[in-house]
C-alpha cells in the first residue's frame, strides 16, 4: 500500500504539474511558424503571406496584444486573418490595436464565431476528447458581439472582407484571386454564392476560410484553390506528445489540426502520400489563443504563420 501511495502521489503530481505548464506557461509561449508552398504560377515572384488567428482577446491580455503588433517587424507582402478575434464583449478596441500596425500592409479577413457571439464557458475534456464536428448555431442566451465596429475596423484600415467573396486583389503588382467563406461552424458559410473554377491570368487562386469544414474545403480544391487557408482548430490545444491533437473541433480529420498537408475531394481519412497531383495545399494555423474559459495550451503553442508562397516545382 505504501507503494501504491507513492505511485498515486506521483501520478497526481505528475498531473498538477502538466496543468499549472499549459494554464501558465505554455499558453503564453507565442511562437511564429514558417512553410514554403509551391502554389504560384511560374515565373511569379515569392509571396510573404502572414496569417493571424484566433486571437481570442481579453483587453487585459497586454503581452499577446504586444507580440501580434511585433509581428509588422516581418514586413509581409499581405496579411489574411482568419478570425475568432474576441474573447470578451469589451474586445474589439483591443483587437483593433494589436492589429493596427498589420493594417499598415495590404489584407484580407474572414470571421469566425467568437466575432459574432461572446465565449460560453464549455467542459474542456468535452472539447479535447470526442475528436468529432460540434456543429451549432448561435446560442440565443449569448451576447452579440459588435461585429459591425470590428469589421468597420478592418475595411476602414484597408483589409478587404472575404466572407462569401470572390475578388482578386493585387499583391507585389501580380494578381491573385481570393475566394472566402463566412464561418461553417455556424453555419453562416454559402460557397455556392461564390462558387466557379478558379480564374486564369492570376498568378494563384487562395480559398480563405476559419473553420476547416470538409464540405467548404472539397468545394475549394473542385473548383481550383491551389492553397486553402483556415485556424478555428486550436491545432487541438491540449495534444498528447509523440501522438498530437485529440480533435479538430470540427469534421477535419485529426492529423490536419494544424500545418501544411494536401487536400483533394474525398481526402478525408487519406494521407498526403495518396495525394493527385492536382491537389491543393491546407494550411490549418494552431492559432493564437483559447476561449477565456479553457485558459491551457499543451504540446501546442499558439502560433501565428508565415507563409512564402512560391511557383510551383521552386519550392525546396
Amino acid at each position: 500500500m505504501h507503494a501504491l501511495t507513492k505511485t498515486s502521489a506521483a501520478v497526481v503530481g505528475v498531473g498538477l504539474g502538466t496543468l499549472a505548464w499549459a494554464s501558465l506557461v505554455e499558453r503564453h509561449l507565442y511562437t511564429l511558424r514558417r512553410f514554403e508552398v509551391p502554389v504560384l504560377a511560374p515565373g511569379s515572384r515569392p509571396v510573404r503571406l502572414l496569417q493571424v488567428s484566433d486571437l481570442h482577446l481579453i483587453p487585459r491580455q497586454q503581452h499577446r496584444i504586444d507580440w501580434v503588433r511585433g509581428l509588422a517587424a516581418l514586413e509581409p507582402d499581405f496579411v489574411l486573418n482568419t478570425g475568432d478575434n474576441c474573447s470578451d464583449l469589451y474586445a474589439v478596441p483591443a483587437v483593433l490595436h494589436a492589429m493596427e500596425p498589420l493594417l499598415d500592409f495590404p489584407g484580407a479577413f474572414v470571421l469566425g464565431s467568437n466575432d459574432y457571439y461572446a465565449p460560453a464557458p464549455k467542459n474542456p475534456l468535452k472539447y479535447v476528447g470526442i475528436g468529432r464536428a460540434h456543429r451549432r448555431g448561435p446560442e440565443l442566451n449569448v451576447p452579440t458581439l459588435p461585429v459591425e465596429e470590428l469589421v468597420g475596423g478592418f475595411t476602414g484600415g484597408g483589409w478587404t472582407d472575404l466572407d462569401n467573396v470572390r475578388t482578386t486583389l493585387e499583391i507585389k503588382g501580380m494578381p491573385v484571386e481570393f475566394v472566402g467563406v463566412n464561418d461553417p461552424h455556424i453555419e453562416m458559410d454559402d460557397y455556392p454564392s461564390v462558387a466557379g473554377h478558379a480564374a486564369s491570368g492570376v498568378a494563384t487562386t487562395v480559398g480563405v476560410v476559419h473553420a476547416p469544414y470538409t464540405r467548404v474545403l472539397d468545394a475549394m480544391a473542385a473548383d481550383g484553390a491551389r492553397l486553402i487557408i483556415a485556424g478555428h482548430t486550436h491545432g487541438g490545444q491540449v495534444c498528447v506528445p509523440g501522438y498530437g491533437a485529440l480533435t479538430t473541433n470540427c469534421d477535419l480529420d485529426n492529423a490536419r489540426a494544424k500545418g501544411v498537408s494536401r487536400w483533394w475531394p474525398g481526402a478525408l481519412g487519406h494521407s498526403d502520400a495518396d495525394a493527385p497531383n492536382d491537389a491543393a495545399w491546407l494550411e490549418v494555423s494552431a492559432g493564437l489563443g483559447h476561449n477565456k474559459y479553457n485558459p491551457v495550451r499543451f504540446a501546442c503553442r499558439p502560433e501565428a504563420t508565415l507563409l512564402t508562397l512560391v511557383p510551383a516545382g521552386a519550392a525546396g
